[in-house]
């Protein structure tokens, strides 16, 4: 048995339906779920989708990318600024030169977005 079809029966399972009521709900037939369980056959995109939605549960969990049911969560980490130049020339643009906190927002901002790479 595939280690997705595995998956899937256990998701199935843990609720108490059968493969007949899933296949219903699905609107498949319950040899398709079947195939799925056992490894016979690997779900459509949409098919994987519906499994996802209708257990409350990521792709990523189904596809066994990640064994978190939420997901695999990801953390943008921006480039410093002295990597990136777009991105110091991006805050300098926020601010309005003329004004008293112009520095001190600048600076704060880019302190902010610095740890954020931490």
């Amino acid at each position: 048995m595939s280690e997705m079809g595995n998956r899937l029966r256990k998701l199935r399972e843990g609720i108490g339906v059968s493969q007949a009521k899933l296949a219903t709900a699905a609107d498949v037939g319950q040899a398709t779920i079947n195939r799925y369980e056992t490894g016979n056959a690997t779900p459509s995109v949409r098919m994987l989708m519906w499994y996802a939605d209708y257990f409350d549960v990521s792709i990523d969990y189904l596809c066994c990318r990640t064994d978190r049911p939420e997901g695999k969560l990801y953390e943008f980490r921006p480039k410093t600024f002295d990597e990136n130049k777009e991105m110091r020339q991006f805050v300098d643009m926020c601010f309005d030169p003329k004004s008293p906190m112009n520095e001190r927002l600048k600076e704060t901002l880019i302190q902010m977005l610095g740890e954020a790479k931490k």
